[in-house]
């Protein structure tokens, strides 16, 4: 591995066994060792994942761009295009595939976006979770949507669900994995094998929306941050 490779070495004292390593949504790469590992074997391990290593910062920064050309919404890009539409109430709509921003709202853009997805979540996700709620008989007591940008969702001890809005940004079936993965706590309050093995029954290959959630959550951490 390139000796300019920097990262953060954090050594554990705990039951920790094997050497892993994590890269944050700011490009910062961490890598987790048991106390008392040797420095070689630290970095060969850092030189077998050379190429991992590499693909995964080129493809966080693909990402970047890629996000930095349009607006997210259900998984999907939408470039924005400015006109002079007018509409006091409708200042920012998403019409034909595009957003398009009242050029007289630029300096409010951000919070117009954010008022948007607040409201698209809220009727979306509200919608989801009636659905699977009638479906699994698993009712909720509330459902409160917020500006969370680490949890996604949660469920309270008395079966209030609360979901951040920036999941509206994820694709509808990341979503849907969201809501169930919740809405199962109303039953099994923690992460138990029971938990687990209620969610795959009702989503047979759950395990691929969790890695997307684990490979794409820094983009939806970052976006319009508030």
């Amino acid at each position: 591995m390139d000796r300019c490779l920097n990262y953060q070495l954090i050594r554990s004292k705990r039951r920790r066994k094997t050497i892993s390593l994590q890269i944050k949504e700011d490009g910062g790469i961490f890598i987790y060792a048991p106390y008392r590992t040797p420095k070689w074997e630290i970095e060969k391990f850092i030189n077998e994942k050379e190429s991992w290593i590499s693909e995964k910062l080129s493809e966080q920064q693909r990402s970047i761009r890629k996000a930095e050309d349009g607006f997210l919404y259900l998984g999907e890009l939408f470039p924005l295009e400015m006109e002079n539409n007018k509409s006091e109430r409708y200042p920012l709509k998403l019409s034909f595939g595009k957003f398009v921003l009242d050029k007289d709202h630029i300096e409010k853009a951000r919070d117009l976006f954010i008022q948007w997805y607040k409201r698209e979540a809220k009727e979306k996700i509200r919608e989801r979770v009636d659905y699977y709620s009638k479906r699994l008989q698993l009712f909720p007591k509330a459902i409160k949507i917020t500006s969370a940008r680490y949890r996604w969702g949660s469920c309270s001890r008395d079966n209030r669900l609360s979901f951040s809005w920036r999941i509206i940004t994820a694709p509808l079936s990341v979503i849907d994995y969201v809501l169930i993965h919740e809405l199962v706590h109303t039953k099994e309050k923690n992460h138990s094998k029971s938990f687990w093995s209620y969610v795959e029954s009702i989503i047979p290959n759950y395990k691929k929306h969790r890695l997307w959630l684990k490979e794409n959550g820094y983009l939806l951490r970052s976006y319009l941050r508030s």
